[in-house]
């Protein structure tokens, strides 16, 4: 295994993903690849969200535990600052996802909500202070998701890697996720993360090729293909790979099946799908709401295609039930629990 180079120098950044208060989305790049306003019938169907969108707080001790340690600290997690609509259920069974990088990304994607502008720094110390926060907060299981960070050499793949290691150094017990941006198809990016040994490796494919140059700037559908086929082959057997495929933005059910089976022949074991919501009227505005029994045929349709484990639903984020996504996968493929829910 390769001896991981730390980047020279550091200026600090957010430790997770912060927001100065009333600033919203504000991205400084703003976002070139903004489709056009829907009209009529299907302006008013989009600016109305239906009922299944609604969810209940339920305050269990877990979650009531984490929210008051999170009080008492200067960290925020991308569940609270971006009100994910499932974080009672992931902090409940004490699964969290943190964003490491800073707070801006290189890249323009007209759906998302995190701002875009040249980085100021590289934090190196953030690795460890991550980490630190894992053990805190007491999680099973953590997701890694960062930014691109198109400014470094390695698009910010050492960050990666090292949170990885720190969290598995501090913690034993915990599993990690990582999701990672496409590090520009660099090779040797890459394999600093696979070294790594993440329990899973996320890369989002996020929609179909025919709205991938607009939705997706910046990246490729091919070089997304790429990545995964080079992460399975890289990681090791029981680490799988995961990618999520975001609803309601243009594409035609036939175009998401094709992508399903593309994502399955590049060997992706994990499959998230979910229903995008517009967060300002700055962004990709919504094409429709997808009714959650569609949701329910194309989870059977991706079982078929032989997915090891699907989330799919209005409510679903690519870090939904990511703990159990793994266990999931894990004891079907292997017939054992992964080594951090054997602990449990």
């Amino acid at each position: 295994m390769r001896e991981p180079v730390i980047p020279p120098g550091a200026q600090t950044l957010s430790v997770l993903t912060t927001r100065a208060p009333g600033t919203g989305h504000a991205p400084a790049g703003g976002h070139p690849g903004r489709a056009p306003e829907p009209h009529g019938a299907a302006a008013m169907a989009a600016a109305r969200k239906p009922p299944w969108l609604k969810v209940r707080a339920r305050f269990g001790p877990n979650y009531t535990e984490l929210k008051q340690l999170m009080r008492g600290s200067d960290l925020h997690t991308v569940c609270e600052e971006a009100g994910c609509p499932n974080i009672f259920e992931c902090w409940e069974a004490r699964e969290a996802t943190f964003l490491i990088g800073g707070e801006v990304c290189t890249r323009a994607c007209p759906f998302c909500q995190i701002g875009t502008k040249k980085p100021d720094g590289y934090d190196t110390d953030e690795p460890r202070r991550v980490a630190h926060a894992v053990a805190r907060m007491g999680l099973k299981f953590a997701v890694i998701t960062g930014v691109a960070r198109d400014d470094r050499p390695d698009g910010g793949a050492w960050l990666f890697a090292e949170t990885t290691r720190q969290v598995r150094e501090l913690l034993p017990g915990c599993g990690v996720e990582v999701l990672i941006p496409d590090f520009r198809g660099k090779p040797d990016a890459l394999r600093q993360v696979t070294d790594a040994a993440p329990e899973v490796l996320g890369h989002n494919i996020e929609t179909v090729p025919r709205l991938f140059k607009r939705i997706r700037p910046g990246f490729r559908y091919d070089r997304t293909l790429e990545l995964l086929v080079r992460a399975r082959e890289w990681l090791p057997p029981d680490s799988p790979t995961k990618s999520n495929l975001i609803l309601g933005m243009g594409e035609e059910v036939d175009e998401v099946l094709d992508t399903m089976r593309d994502l399955r022949d590049a060997g992706v074991e994990l499959l998230t799908i979910s229903q995008y919501l517009q967060p300002t009227k700055e962004h990709l505005p919504v094409a429709r709401y997808v009714h959650p029994d569609e949701f329910a045929e194309l989870k059977q349709a991706a079982e078929a295609l032989g997915f090891a484990h699907v989330e799919s639903g209005p409510l679903v984020r690519s870090s939904y039930h990511a703990g159990q996504m793994h266990k999931a996968a894990v004891l079907k493929l292997r017939g054992e629990l992964p080594a951090w829910a054997a602990a449990d």
